[in-house]
Order: structure tokens, then C-alpha cells, then sequence
């Protein structure tokens, strides 16, 4: 693969006919931003669509109590429905992106967008695809906030973020801010699932030491 050809790494785009993906390579342009920046905030009104080539974005919201919930998370490959939404509403964002990890993206200018979109019909079913997959995405976050059970959640979240190893460098807070929920709730869960040994609890680390029985509360849904 060419290393400057950043249209091979989407799936969407590496199906786009050649014509079209030359003139994203010609208009586009490629960003880095360190772990733990802002990519977009609530102020912002994008006039950029984004596209994740490496790295991790956690985009979240907050209350005006202050309470976060996390959305969802962009993953490279992968655009950002948000940015999509916004860019066509001309409206600010209602939510934050951060870098959780150092972050590359491919930034694409809203009339070059938009000239894409109205020009090239392989571009526009590419963009629209992908949106409404992740806006599938976030009417599952606000099913589970509004009736999934605690424990069942917590449970695959944990399991979710431990991945192959047994141990999870993760406050009750942050927890918290992943589920949609208040800390407290997850410290009585958490709590209860230490009792039953499913795991061990150190100050911002957690040990996962019954992964089949984790699993066994996450299918009980």
C-alpha cells in the first residue's frame, strides 16, 4: 500500500472508484493530535469531516449537573457520526471528542464535502452508510442507559475493556462516565461483585478474577 494513499485504511473509501478517491488524496489533509487533547468541543461548529486513521477518540457528553456519559468511541478506520451531523446542520457540537490515545486523522473540508457529495454517488452512499451504523450505535447507548441493567452492563463493559488480560487500570468514575450512571451506583456493584469474588478492587485498578462468571451476569440480560 502507498503510505500517502490514506484511503486504503477505510473500507468505505478503498471501495470508492479510483477518480474519486484521488480527489479526496488532492483536498483532504492529515492531523495529529497528542493523547488527552480535544479533538472537538461543545463550542466548535465543524466545518471538517474526520476520518480516524490511528488512535482512539472518546466522545462524550455532560450534564449540566456534570454527570458524563460516554457516546460511543471512533476507532481508526472508522469516521465520526457527530462530526457528519453537526457539519451538515451547521450547528455546534453538543458533545466532546478526546484523544485517548496520540490520534492521526484525515480531515476533509466541508465544500470539498459537499461537492463530493453532490458529484460522486459511490462518496455520498460511503458517508450515509457509515452514519446511519453508528446512529444504530447510540440508540443501543440510550436503550441500555434507559433500561439495561446495572450489573449486566458493568459486567460487559469490564470484560469489554480487559480484553485477553485480567486486570483493568479504570476509576469508579470513569465507570461511571462509560455507563451513563453515578459512581456510587457502580461502587455498590462493584462492591457486590467483589463479594462474590468475580473481582479484586485497588485504588484505580481492578482485577478481573472470574472472567466465565463476569460473562455468565453479562448474558443474563
Amino acid at each position: 500500500m502507498n503510505r500517502m494513499d490514506w484511503t486504503e485504511r477505510f473500507t468505505g473509501t478503498a471501495a470508492l472508484p479510483r477518480k474519486v478517491r484521488d480527489r479526496l488524496l488532492t483536498v483532504a489533509r492529515i492531523v495529529k493530535f497528542e493523547k488527552g487533547k480535544q479533538v472537538f468541543g461543545p463550542t466548535n461548529v465543524p466545518d471538517n469531516l474526520l476520518f480516524l486513521l490511528e488512535g482512539r477518540i472518546r466522545v462524550s457528553q455532560t450534564s449540566d449537573g456534570g454527570r458524563e456519559i460516554v457516546l460511543y468511541r471512533v476507532e481508526a478506520g472508522e469516521s465520526c457520526v457527530l462530526t457528519t451531523a453537526c457539519m451538515l446542520a451547521e450547528e455546534a457540537y453538543n458533545a466532546e471528542g478526546i484523544a485517548e490515545t496520540d490520534v492521526t486523522a484525515v480531515v476533509l473540508p466541508k465544500a470539498s464535502f459537499d461537492q463530493l457529495a453532490a458529484d460522486e454517488p459511490a462518496f455520498r452512499s460511503f458517508v450515509f452508510a457509515a452514519y446511519s451504523r453508528r446512529l444504530i450505535d447510540l440508540l443501543r447507548v440510550v436503550d441500555d442507559v434507559a433500561f439495561g441493567r446495572i450489573d449486566v452492563r458493568l459486567a460487559e463493559r469490564l470484560l469489554s475493556l480487559a480484553g485477553g488480560s485480567r486486570e483493568i487500570q479504570v476509576t469508579h468514575h470513569e465507570l461511571a462516565s462509560e455507563l451513563g450512571t453515578a459512581r456510587e451506583v457502580i461502587s455498590r456493584v462493584l462492591h457486590d461483585f467483589q463479594k462474590r469474588d468475580l473481582i479484586a478492587q485497588s485504588r484505580g485498578r481492578i482485577e478481573l478474577l472470574d472472567k466465565p462468571g463476569l460473562g455468565v451476569i453479562a448474558g443474563s440480560a
